[in-house]
């Protein structure tokens, strides 16, 4: 059932199309992240934890000396975790000096995330508000949360102990992180994207920094309630994805990229073979014919890399209706704007750029990076035959993610590409909490591909191209 199906079955009405206006209500979905609770942690704590006292350093020293004794003597890690309080609490007896001064349930817990979890930073990672973590060595741990920085009082012992949890974080995934390979790309078992880096390259300690993802992929209704999208634009885009037209998506770092891609994917028919190439996977596709591919950094000796550029051409001998690719950030760019133009219709790829116009110089640049000696009109020929729709999405001042413009990719006229927004976010201004006053709103121009969706038999009201009076 398309988008428009279901919010007419949902008005209890059909909507006509000469007065498409339309109410959506979703709940929001405030599932927490799809880690593990009971393998993390006992219990969901708040993120300002105190800061340790040398007698709560002392009681977890001795817990841990106690538990590395019993585990001798017991074969699973999960058979020690129920003895561990009773275990502090005869610690405290023998010692009253740690009575009234150590809050001991605090340090069964810490023990407890030690073991089974990635320490100090559970609660961020069972907080499904925390969109991203970051440890910049030791003593300094900041996330995101609804779009702001902030700074926690969380803090880890030492180098060493940031250094195991990303130790942990790597070693089932057969990466490895030293010296030699101060860099590593990961991901936990949700899916949620690791990048840590350590000295000598990073100057102040272990930095790990983590991309959290939830459990359930978010939806289009979703976007449309967080007010990323409306509902018009999601109609529309709904259209392009089953109209088999070629989408990139745009936009800085953190400005919900790979949320919006996820989400367009869904789109796609499930009679469909999609083939989705990434450098660390993250897209969660809910269609049973997917594979997924990922790329592979050198070895130690530097060798047995393979590229994002190896999947693609590779991609194509796998008989795929769609391609998605997660980020195009180099030599790919030719290989994927030549695949989108030799029949694999209907192919949605991200990058990172300001604007649309931004995209189509960057992606210029990286057809160069391919080291093909291909004249400038040749390239800008190649890219406006290849992409149909671009979609620039980006992350306001107050932390709010937006899709701020829809733009159609309409052609090659002498050496410029020719751009026409369909939809683009008004800003007004600023309200007294400092949030951002504006609005999305259709251009009033149809797009040139308007018949070619007809032609698919796919039905667009033609009010949605113009803004609605309220």
């Amino acid at each position: 059932m398309s988008l428009l199906n279901r919010i007419q079955e949902k008005n209890g009405k059909v909507a006509e199309t000469e007065t498409h206006q339309v109410k959506i209500e979703v709940k929001q979905d405030n599932t927490p992240s799809s880690i593990d609770r009971n393998k993390l942690s006992t219990s969901k704590t708040d993120v300002k934890a105190p800061k340790e006292t040398d007698k709560h350093k002392q009681l977890k020293s001795l817990l841990h000396k106690q538990i590395l004794q019993e585990i001798k003597d017991i074969n699973k890690v999960d058979e020690i975790l129920p003895k561990i309080d009773e275990m502090a609490m005869e610690i405290i007896k023998d010692d009253e000096s740690f009575r009234g001064v150590v809050d001991r349930k605090k340090v069964v817990e810490e023990i407890i995330n030690d073991l089974t979890g990635f320490g100090p930073i559970n609660p961020l990672l069972l907080d499904s508000d925390v969109s991203e973590v970051m440890v910049n060595g030791p003593n300094r741990v900041y996330c995101e949360r609804k779009g702001k920085l902030i700074r926690t009082d969380i803090t880890f012992r030492d180098n060493e102990h940031v250094m195991s949890i990303i130790d942990k974080i790597v070693s089932p995934l057969g990466r490895r992180i030293d010296e030699s390979s101060p860099m590593v790309d990961a991901r936990l078992p949700d899916g949620s994207r690791v990048n840590a880096i350590i000295p000598p390259l990073a100057l102040n300690g272990p930095s790990i920094t983590i991309r959290k993802f939830s459990e359930d992929p978010f939806t289009i209704e979703d976007l449309i309630n967080f007010g990323t999208i409306t509902t018009e634009m999601a109609i529309f885009l709904e259209a392009c994805v089953k109209a088999r037209l070629n989408i990139f998506v745009s936009g800085g770092t953190g400005s919900g990229k790979t949320t919006s891609l996820n989400v367009l994917s869904n789109f796609i028919p499930d009679d469909e073979r999609i083939v989705t190439i990434e450098d660390a996977a993250e897209l969660q596709l809910g269609q049973d014919h997917v594979v997924s591919l990922e790329s592979r950094p050198p070895n130690i000796e530097g060798n047995g890399a393979i590229t994002i550029r190896d999947l693609v051409r590779n991609s194509l001998r796998m008989r795929p209706d769609r391609v998605v690719i997660g980020e195009v950030r180099g030599a790919e760019a030719l290989d994927m704007l030549q695949a989108m133009n030799t029949g694999h219709d209907g192919s949605l790829a991200t990058g990172h750029s300001n604007s649309p116009r931004d995209m189509i110089s960057r992606l210029e640049t990286m057809v160069l990076m391919a080291g093909v000696d291909l004249p400038v009109k040749a390239i800008r020929e190649q890219i406006s035959g290849a992409i149909d729709i671009i979609i620039q999405q980006s992350r306001l001042k107050d932390g709010s993610r937006k899709i701020t413009s829809i733009t159609e990719v309409q052609g090659l006229e002498g050496d410029v590409i020719v751009l026409q927004d369909i939809f683009s976010f008004k800003q007004q201004g600023l309200d007294e909490n400092g949030k951002v006053i504006g609005k999305l709103v259709p251009t009033g121009v149809r797009p040139k591909f308007y018949e070619r969706l007809e032609t698919s038999g796919i039905s667009i009201p033609p009010n949605v191209f113009f803004e609605q009076e309220e």
